[in-house]
């Protein structure tokens, strides 16, 4: 069983916990391209068998999330998962629709962000949670992030809270995005809800979520996205037996094709992924 099975996240349990759990299943190596937080739900692509090979593909994808941000509340999770530090009364005019969309708008565009101490980037070889954990102090470096599109979804005055769909580069957090939105309307704020819809080309439309698999393989088998139409929007290479054998030795092939990775074929059948730099051609994937 080789490929990538996109699940939809419930709340309340670990990326990790899901990975386990397919993996006690399948019988087979799991992976995953990307952690949500528990308390987030949606898509968490999983990489299955050979299909674990792909990661180095799939991790650079950018994102698409829901987010509702909750104003007037300040944790030390940057969620309402951590320890209230602050509280404050909103203003209601802030939350004017044409305020909070030109403030979101605001944000599109590459920028500097400083990630959550209760995140798992590493100073120094250890992750930054376990800092904040022991209540050390820890010089939080600013990481270069992009913001592709925002708009708002929702303004629910009632309970101070802005629901909003992002586009953004691999890397970016939510959290800390909540914070800094709320920071520019003039008040404290802190993410209160989370959905991530899309991985790259993979959409919350064609997840499956661990109730509907039920401990039946034959239900990942069904929703399993091979290896071949990961990568159907790449080229085709054939090689003929010859050179496929000296493909599969390790062999590298002189080509005329422009850089990039190929899928190949040996009469009509699906070999692996290789890779083409300066005109020559690499294994990569092989899946037979």
């Amino acid at each position: 069983m080789d490929g990538i099975l996109i699940i939809n996240k419930h709340k309340g349990c670990t990326s990790h916990d899901i990975v386990h759990k397919i993996k006690k299943i399948t019988k087979e190596k799991v992976g995953h391209t990307g952690t949500l937080d528990p308390m987030a739900t949606g898509v968490l692509p999983l990489l299955i068998g050979k299909g674990t090979l792909c990661s180095k593909y799939l991790i650079e994808h950018d994102k698409t999330y829901k987010a509702t941000l909750k104003l007037g509340i300040e944790t030390d999770t940057k969620d309402l998962e951590g320890r209230v530090i602050q509280e404050q009364a909103v203003d209601i005019k802030i939350l004017e629709k044409s305020n909070v969309e030109n403030i979101l708008k605001s944000f599109v565009g590459k920028q500097e962000q400083i990630p959550p101490i209760y995140s798992a980037i590493k100073v120094d070889g250890k992750k930054l949670y376990e800092y904040a954990r022991e209540g050390k102090e820890v010089i939080i470096q600013p990481r270069t992030i992009e913001i592709y599109d925002m708009n708002l979804e929702k303004i629910d005055r009632d309970n101070k809270e802005i629901v909003f769909k992002v586009s953004c580069s691999k890397g970016t957090y939510i959290r800390s995005l909540c914070s800094d939105i709320a920071k520019k309307l003039g008040t404290i704020g802190c993410m209160s809800d989370l959905e991530r819809l899309c991985v790259g080309r993979f959409d919350i439309t064609e997840s499956i979520t661990l109730e509907t698999i039920n401990n039946n393989i034959e239900n990942i088998n069904n929703n399993l996205i091979t290896i071949e139409r990961l990568f159907d929007k790449s080229k085709n290479i054939i090689l003929e037996d010859k050179k496929l054998k000296l493909f599969l030795n390790g062999v590298q092939l002189k080509v005329k094709e422009k850089d990039g990775a190929f899928k190949i074929y040996n009469n009509n059948k699906f070999i692996g992924i290789g890779c083409i730099k300066d005109n020559i051609l690499k294994r990569d994937i092989i899946i037979i």
